[in-house]
């Protein structure tokens, strides 16, 4: 008997009308208020290293995979989606070429030779910022304020880890990015509602972004330093930008829901760790890298039993 109305196929079974493409975008959305704060706190200069960045990351990855005779996936996003984060991660003071060599480090290295989307082991944005801080360290912290003066000044974190608490901007300046530090992290509100959007449109799990930002501000109260609290730890530095926006990174990050609270949480504690007690001031970048790495062994021990396995004793047997 024939059923025409009926299409059988192999498993798995579920479908979904989200693609890569259309995925990306959705970051991209939830990028634009924080990418428009940062254009309109840092000025036209601010603008040009965003769009370097995206072209740089979207040409490194069409002449690779033109190179390599692979099929071209350009019209993804994902590169774009790479670009724009790299260029958030950099200060409104860097050099014209410096999102190109990080663009080119991210596409390349940290994406392409490791297979392409999906394949990445870390965030690829995330390595790129990290490449570029050891290689060029001074031209990474120049800060400078926001506004059309634009004159040196440090960020919130150095000064609390210089003890120079007198100095520090107030709480709503911090929330609402008028500080000095990366051109898309200084908006903290901008960033909290492209995170909303992004988990109200079912892009991102909550429990990455909420365990990190609960882990951070339990173990800043218990830490604590002079000047701070939880709440301005978690409004200062790049903690809403990793924890929306580069945690959640679907190929560097657990795909169990038990995975996602345990990168949440480790992620949340070594920025703490780093912040408080490390050479450096800020913590989001590496703790992010680092609990990339532990993603495979996460995963292996948070997988659920397949229904009607059996456990290895019984194999044996």
């Amino acid at each position: 008997m024939e059923y025409p109305n009926i299409t059988i196929s192999a498993t798995p079974h579920v479908r979904s009308n989200e693609s890569t493409q259309s995925i990306m975008r959705d970051v991209i959305i939830a990028l634009l208020p924080a990418t428009a704060m940062g254009i309109y706190r840092f000025g036209v200069k601010a603008a040009m290293l965003i769009v370097i960045a995206i072209a740089a990351a979207v040409i490194a990855e069409a002449l690779y995979q033109k190179a390599t005779k692979q099929k071209l996936t350009i019209s993804d996003l994902s590169a774009v989606v790479t670009g724009l984060l790299l260029a958030m991660n950099i200060p409104s003071s860097a050099p014209w070429w410096m999102p190109i060599v990080g663009s080119v480090f991210a596409i390349i290295v940290a994406k392409q030779l490791f297979g392409g989307i999906g394949q990445n082991f870390i965030n690829p944005a995330l390595a790129g910022r990290a490449f570029l801080l050891a290689s060029y360290p001074s031209l990474m912290t120049a800060w400078v304020t926001p506004g059309a003066d634009a004159v040196s000044t440090a960020t919130p974190l150095a000064l609390l880890k210089a003890g120079e608490i007198a100095e520090l901007p107030s709480l709503a300046d911090a929330a609402f990015g008028n500080i000095g530090g990366c051109i898309g992290e200084t908006c903290a509100v901008a960033l909290i509602l492209g995170g909303i959007y992004l988990i109200a449109r079912g892009i991102i799990s909550w429990r990455i972004p909420v365990t990190y930002l609960v882990t951070a501000a339990i173990f800043s109260t218990i830490f604590g330093r002079e000047g701070s609290s939880a709440l301005y730890e978690l409004m200062i530095g790049g903690m809403m930008l990793g924890a929306f926006f580069m945690a959640t990174d679907y190929a560097s990050s657990p795909v169990t829901p038990k995975g996602q609270l345990i990168m949440g949480m480790g992620c949340g504690f070594l920025t703490v760790l780093i912040r408080f007690y490390g050479g450096y001031p800020e913590g989001v970048s590496y703790s992010i890298l680092i609990m990339n790495l532990c993603v495979p062994l996460i995963d292996r021990y948070t997988k659920p039993k397949i229904f009607g396995a059996l456990p290895k004793e019984a194999k044996k047997a």
